[in-house]
């Protein structure tokens, strides 16, 4: 809840009505961005986290950050890394390049929209066979981009 009533009353009423959080006027945006992303977290199942993702000849590994194709390593910087395995940790569902900014950058740096463009160009170059016909990552034209799972071909 996010509300101008502070007394102690108030925030037991909201948190006993179903509130997760409970947060009063004035706050501080970046704390209120904090307390979302906890709740967030909380929510993700705990399988889903940091476990190695194979489609055909991709693997991605999130504990030693590594990815490979047909085997071979392939060499990935943080963000390239970050945004690949968020991506395929959610397979065939679409991403706005907001979303992926928000998921993946975070919001402790600035970058536009269309850098989110400039690290699938360089993931494609990287992990797919022929990144001008991607068989893995997707572009939705007017959506944004999703990570197919169901991919076959010469990834």
């Amino acid at each position: 809840m996010l509300t101008a009533r502070g007394e102690e009353a108030d925030r037991i009423v909201g948190l006993e009505m179903g509130a997760d959080d409970y947060v009063t006027k004035p706050f501080s945006p970046r704390e209120l961005v904090a307390r979302v992303k906890a709740l967030l977290r909380r929510a993700e199942p705990a399988g889903e986290v940091n476990r190695p993702i194979e489609v055909g000849k991709l693997h991605i590994d999130p504990s030693s950050y590594r990815v490979s194709r047909a085997g071979k390593p392939v060499t990935l910087s943080t963000l390239e890394f970050r945004l690949i395995y968020f991506l395929a940790a959610r397979p065939d569902r679409v991403f706005t390049r907001d979303q992926l900014l928000d998921a993946v950058w975070g919001t402790e740096r600035f970058v536009t929209p269309r850098s989110v463009d400039v690290y699938v160009r360089r993931l494609r170059e990287k992990i797919e066979a022929d990144p001008e016909n991607p068989v893995h990552l997707k572009t939705v034209r007017g959506a944004g981009y999703l990570f197919e799972s169901a991919a076959v071909g010469p990834s």
